[in-house]
């Protein structure tokens, strides 16, 4: 099962890699969950609706990704995101590990992504991120838009509400 597991995760980022947010979202389970320093603690909806939503915003977007791994239940994975903030049109190269659970039948049923915050801001942001990001402040504003972004998008995408 972990070369099933492993080829789901190359799937998913080889179609984010594409901006395919469809086949992304087809190596989910029914009920999937997502969270990461920005969107923490997504449904399934919402975390569908997330790939949905920044695919179709992306700007000069690359991606790499590595050290696929997987076994029974679990995977992982490191992946390099580059592209220009929406925002502020800064450039931002971020570095991220994914951790992944499936379920029986190959889909991932929780995705976990981890990265730094602080040196995302730094990017995304400029000097407010560099004298700030690190801040409970700035960091709970930025949860707080990307959240505000992601609930007007499912208002405008009945097919997740």
């Amino acid at each position: 099962m972990s070369s099933t597991h492993t080829e789901t995760i190359t799937r998913f980022y080889e179609a984010f890699n594409k901006l395919d947010y469809a086949t992304m979202n087809d190596c989910y389970a029914e009920e999937v969950t997502f969270s990461d320093a920005v969107f923490k603690n997504l449904d399934s909806k919402q975390t569908r609706a997330m790939w949905h939503m920044l695919c179709t915003r992306a700007k000069d977007f690359t991606l790499d990704f590595s050290e696929v791994k997987a076994d029974g239940q679990t995977g992982s994975c490191h992946w390099e995101p580059k592209y220009l903030f929406s925002s502020t049109g800064r450039p931002v190269h971020n570095v991220i590990d994914a951790k992944f659970r499936f379920n029986e039948a190959g889909k991932i049923v929780d995705h976990q992504d981890t990265f730094n915050l602080y040196r995302w801001a730094k990017m995304a942001l400029g000097p407010m991120g560099y004298l700030l990001g690190w801040t409970p402040m700035i960091q709970n504003r930025v949860r707080k838009t990307a959240m505000s972004n992601l609930q007007r998008f499912i208002q405008k995408h009945p097919e997740y509400q």
